[in-house]
């Protein structure tokens, strides 16, 4: 028989790939969604549209109401499955003046979903975390980080987002080794590939950015960049193996500063050469727009520091992630297909 697999969030960015990776691996898949009342609020018809070309497997989905904040209908929504991919998060692109707006659901949300697997006698759980669970500390330009670091949550400069995702990893872990869980955290990078929507999220807003023409040049500013898809394929590789459970699985590709994929788009997308910018600009001038730009805020601290991460304990599972220049490339030709820049 078919596994059935839980996967909360299933309208979200990773989600949506994990769920084709899924349905396309013989797993039946029931996803999560804020709401299903028949009122405009309700997605699933438009998820459902949106996944049906990448899977002849779209029957084997379904969906049911259930939301981070409230702890009575995991029971409902856990009930007969045999798995539990935890993806749903909050993930702002402004970062909210009390952190407590996405620490709450983000951490209380996971203890929900986990409490509702213990009910149920359900062993295996997967949760994205990210790497902003890892790389929030004084010594993250060091050296490669491993699943062994943690971010500090008490350091002064912490964003909201990435307390939210530390807290709530913590709290994860913390559950399944006092409730006997089979637990596994994916952690990815600046996640990059293809939208297959024009709601495409936070992921892709540094793309959408760079390719609209916002910025005519570009902070002195790099990340360690991993492909969606790999990020789903990941959360199945693990799934299917039992050397995970216990792992934290970072995931990455390589790092790149942005001037150089903003030259590599100009190399691939001529025809938005005048939007993409070529040059950097000054940190100064950085420091002096944060406070009327929140994605410039959100980056400050990271200026002209690169980070990078050990990902040999995914690899050793089989996992092979796609270059950075195809997670690039694939996410630019979304968003152009999609009339988004």
């Amino acid at each position: 028989m078919k596994k059935t697999l839980l996967v909360t969030g299933a309208s979200g960015f990773i989600a949506t790939h994990t769920i084709i990776e899924m349905l396309n691996h013989g797993y039946k898949v029931r996803g999560t969604v804020r709401c299903m009342d028949g009122t405009a609020q309700d997605r699933t018809e438009a998820i459902r549209a949106m996944l049906k070309p990448h899977t002849a497997h779209i029957d084997q989905l379904e969906f049911v109401a259930a939301t981070l904040d409230e702890a009575e209908c995991w029971d409902a929504a856990v009930s007969g499955c045999d798995a539990i991919l935890h993806i749903a998060s909050p993930v702002p692109i402004k970062q909210p003046k009390n952190p407590d707006e996405i620490i709450t659901p983000a951490r209380e949300g996971t203890l929900h979903v986990l409490r509702a697997a213990q009910r149920a006698g359900i062993r295996r759980v997967i949760i994205t975390s990210s790497e902003e669970a890892v790389s929030q500390r004084d010594d993250a330009t060091a050296r490669p980080l491993t699943d062994k670091d943690w971010s500090d949550p008490n350091r002064h400069n912490i964003s909201a987002y990435a307390l939210s995702k530390t807290l709530s990893e913590k709290a994860a872990w913390d559950f399944a080794k006092a409730n006997d869980l089979d637990l596994t955290s994916i952690n990815p990078v600046l996640v990059l590939g293809p939208a297959l929507e024009k709601d495409y999220g936070t992921s892709l807003e540094t793309l959408v950015s760079l390719m609209s023409g916002k910025y005519p040049l570009i902070p002195k500013l790099g990340f360690s960049i991993v492909d969606v898809r790999d990020v789903a394929s990941l959360h199945r590789i693990a799934l299917e193996s039992p050397a995970s459970i216990g792992q934290r699985l970072l995931c990455s590709s390589e790092f790149r500063w942005f001037i150089d994929i903003s030259k590599e788009l100009i190399e691939q997308f001529p025809s938005y050469k005048r939007k993409l910018p070529t040059r950097s600009l000054p940190n100064f001038v950085v420091k002096l727009l944060a406070p009327f730009d929140p994605i410039i805020a959100f980056i400050v601290d990271s200026l002209e520091k690169r980070v990078e991460f050990d990902c040999s304990p995914a690899k050793a599972l089989g996992w092979t992630p796609r270059s950075s220049r195809e997670a690039i490339s694939a996410g630019a030709l979304s968003l152009i297909d999609l009339g988004l820049v």
